[in-house]
């Protein structure tokens, strides 16, 4: 019986994917993944990145069509930089709790206090957010964006372990807002000298989102990007990961004779897992959910976003 229902979701699911590339023809459509989205979905993506490649390949395709498989935030930076694109979402609940701990009215009160600084805000926030921002950065390009900006003060936001982390690579004063990923914050020490412990041979390979006791353990510190770049050109065999699993997928893509032990179970963002094939199919055949920003809103942010594809 298990065999049997096996092959009938492997049917299914086969399906579905000749369904997406079908419809992805008639749309001229094309599939944004981030590395966190279940395996399926990166399975039929035409690009699978972090943030800042994501927006990069929003600013630049010809496709009428965006289907942007990864949480509420990315989607409205692709429209911001793709105004003329239809950008759809598979499903509108993939929200993410690390931007929803900055709001407005906190960041303009914070700016009154502070007129000297100027914002840099990380990717991860809301189109909203962003369009009170300086320049926007990604963790894979916070300290260049932090060195480029023509400010001795500089408030950062949301993310303090991945604020904190950059600070220690500048002289200029951080004013740091208290969010955090739910996810990365998760992971402590204990879990990677654990791991650690199991896997005397691996080398730990850390996103500055965790915790700033849990990224000194970090053999290498770094993106999503950075990190799968890092563990397909070493010489190790093994390694315990501290990032979110969908990470997995390209990492055993690229080195299949590498192992790979996330640093603990609990490493799973539930808003990048909603999406599914189903919800791919869906949204292409009904051109829904769409992602709308409004206009005045969409022109301050895009500033800040096409600052941070200038720096080089």
């Amino acid at each position: 019986m298990e065999a049997l229902a096996l092959e009938r979701k492997a049917e299914q699911q086969r399906e579905l994917k000749e369904r997406i590339m079908q419809l992805k023809k008639e749309r001229n459509a094309i599939i944004l993944a981030h590395y966190y989205q279940r395996d399926e979905i990166q399975e039929v993506a035409d690009f699978r990145g972090d943030s800042f490649l994501l927006a990069q390949k929003a600013a630049s395709t010809d496709a009428e069509v965006i289907v942007f498989c990864g949480v509420h935030f990315m989607g409205e930076s692709a429209k911001i930089l793709a105004p003329n694109k239809t950008v759809l979402i598979p499903d509108e609940r993939a929200g993410c709790p690390m931007a929803d701990m900055v709001n407005v009215d906190g960041l303009r009160a914070l700016k009154k206090q502070h007129p000297n600084a100027k914002v840099v805000a990380y990717i991860n926030t809301s189109a909203d957010v962003k369009s009170e921002t300086d320049i926007c950065c990604t963790s894979a390009n916070a300290i260049k964006v932090i060195e480029s900006v023509d400010a001795e003060e500089i408030i950062w936001v949301p993310d303090k372990n991945l604020g904190d982390y950059v600070s220690k690579f500048t002289d200029k004063k951080m004013i740091i807002w208290e969010g955090y990923c739910n996810t990365h914050d998760m992971l402590t020490v204990k879990d990677v000298e654990e791991m650690k412990a199991l896997h005397p041979n691996a080398q730990f390979v850390v996103h500055p989102e965790c915790r700033p006791e849990v990224v000194k353990l970090g053999d290498f510190v770094g993106s999503t990007t950075a990190i799968i770049k890092y563990c397909k050109e070493s010489d190790c065999q093994e390694f315990i990961v501290g990032t979110e699993d969908g990470t997995g997928y390209q990492l055993r893509l690229d080195s299949p004779n590498k192992t790979f032990h996330f640093a603990t179970k609990y490493l799973v963002c539930p808003n990048m897992k909603v999406n599914n094939l189903k919800k791919v199919v869906k949204c292409l055949e009904t051109n829904s959910p769409q992602i709308y920003v409004p206009q005045d809103v969409a022109d301050k942010a895009r500033a800040s976003l096409e600052r941070m594809l200038q720096v080089k």
